[in-house]
C-alpha cells in the first residue's frame, strides 16, 4: 500500500514539473532563486551620422557669459566636455519655438539645452539609472536653473527613459561636433566626418582694413580658426591666417588645429574681431591652453 501512495506521488510531482515547463517557469534555477532576464536591446535610435543631427544650423552660436541666480556661466567650446549631473524635460508647449541658435524647436527631434556648449554640439547622454542612452543635438540655452545641466526634447528623454528628472552622464561627441560646427560655418551639409569640408575658408569680400597683427612672444591667449583631419588643409588655412598673426598647425590626435598663437588678450580680441567680420568665422579663444569664453576679453 506504501508503494502504491509512493509512486502516485511520484507521478503528480512529475506532471507538476511538465506544467511548470510549459507555463514558462523554467528561469527557477536549482537553487530556487527566480533568475531574471536583463533587457539591454534599446529601440534603433538616430546616429551621430543622422541627416539631422549632423545638418548646417543657421548660425554657429557660442555667446557671452551670463548669470543665473548669481552663479556664472561662460559658454566655450570644451570637445572634451564629460559631466554628470542632473537633466530635465523641456516643455512640450515649447515646440516650434526659435532656439539660441536660430533653429526651431521640435519635440519629436534628439535635441537638448546646455548652459554652456555651443550651438550646435552633438553629444552622447546617457541616464545613470538604466544605462541607457541617446545621441542629441544641443541647439538652445538652458535650463535656467542651477540644479540642472541639461534639458532633453520629449522624444530624447522618452529614449532613455527618463522620467521627470534623472541623473545623467553627457559626453560631447568631438569628431561629430566639428564636422557639424563646419557645416554651420560652410553654410553646407558634411560630405562625410572623415572629411571636414573646406568651403568655409574660401576668402571672402574684405569688409574692413586688415592690419597685421604683431604677436608678443610672451601672449597667453592663442585663438583656434579651425580643425582638420587633412593636414594640408590645415597647413594651407595657416598660411593664409599669418595675415593676422603667428598662424600655426598644431596637431592633436587626428586633428589639425590652426591657432593663431602667442597673442596678448588686445591682441587677441582684435583677432577674433577681425575674422569674424572679415572671414565670416566663430573662433575659438585659449588662455594658457585652456578654452575660455571668445567674448571674455
Amino acid at each position: 500500500m506504501k508503494k502504491i501512495i509512493s509512486l502516485a506521488a511520484l507521478t503528480a510531482i512529475l506532471a507538476g514539473c511538465a506544467d511548470l515547463s510549459q507555463t514558462g517557469s523554467s528561469n527557477v534555477t536549482a537553487d530556487g532563486f527566480g533568475e531574471e532576464t536583463l533587457m539591454t536591446a534599446q529601440p534603433a535610435q538616430n546616429s551621430a551620422s543622422d541627416a539631422y543631427l549632423m545638418a548646417a544650423a543657421p548660425k554657429y552660436y557660442v555667446g557671452s557669459a551670463y548669470k543665473v541666480d548669481d552663479v556664472q556661466y561662460i559658454p566655450v567650446e570644451d570637445l572634451t566636455y564629460n559631466q554628470t549631473g542632473m537633466a530635465g524635460i523641456i516643455p512640450a508647449e515649447l515646440n516650434g519655438t526659435k532656439t539660441s541658435n536660430g533653429e526651431y524647436f521640435d519635440v519629436t527631434q534628439m535635441v537638448a539645452t546646455s548652459k554652456t556648449l555651443p550651438l550646435p554640439t552633438i553629444a552622447r547622454v546617457t541616464n545613470l539609472d538604466n544605462g541607457q542612452s541617446v545621441v542629441v543635438r544641443v541647439n538652445n540655452r538652458g535650463p535656467f536653473v542651477n540644479t540642472r545641466l541639461m534639458d532633453l526634447s520629449p522624444a530624447a528623454a522618452q529614449r532613455i527613459g527618463l522620467n521627470g528628472q534623472g541623473k545623467v552622464q553627457i559626453q560631447v561627441l568631438g569628431d561629430q561636433t566639428i564636422a557639424v560646427k563646419n557645416a554651420t560655418l560652410a553654410g553646407t551639409m558634411p560630405v562625410s566626418e572623415e572629411k571636414i569640408v573646406s568651403e568655409q575658408i574660401i576668402a571672402q569680400p574684405v569688409q574692413q582694413p586688415v592690419e597685421q597683427v604683431s604677436a608678443a612672444p610672451s601672449g597667453e591667449y592663442s585663438v583656434q580658426v579651425a580643425a582638420f583631419y587633412a593636414q594640408d588643409s590645415a597647413d594651407s588655412l595657416a598660411q593664409r591666417m599669418k595675415t593676422y598673426g603667428d598662424a600655426v598647425v598644431v596637431n592633436e590626435g587626428d586633428m589639425f588645429k590652426v591657432r593663431i598663437i602667442n597673442l596678448n588678450a588686445s591682441q587677441a580680441r582684435g583677432v577674433i574681431d577681425a575674422l569674424r567680420s572679415n572671414e565670416g568665422m566663430a573662433p575659438g579663444l585659449l588662455k594658457n591652453g585652456r578654452w575660455v569664453n571668445a567674448d571674455s576679453i
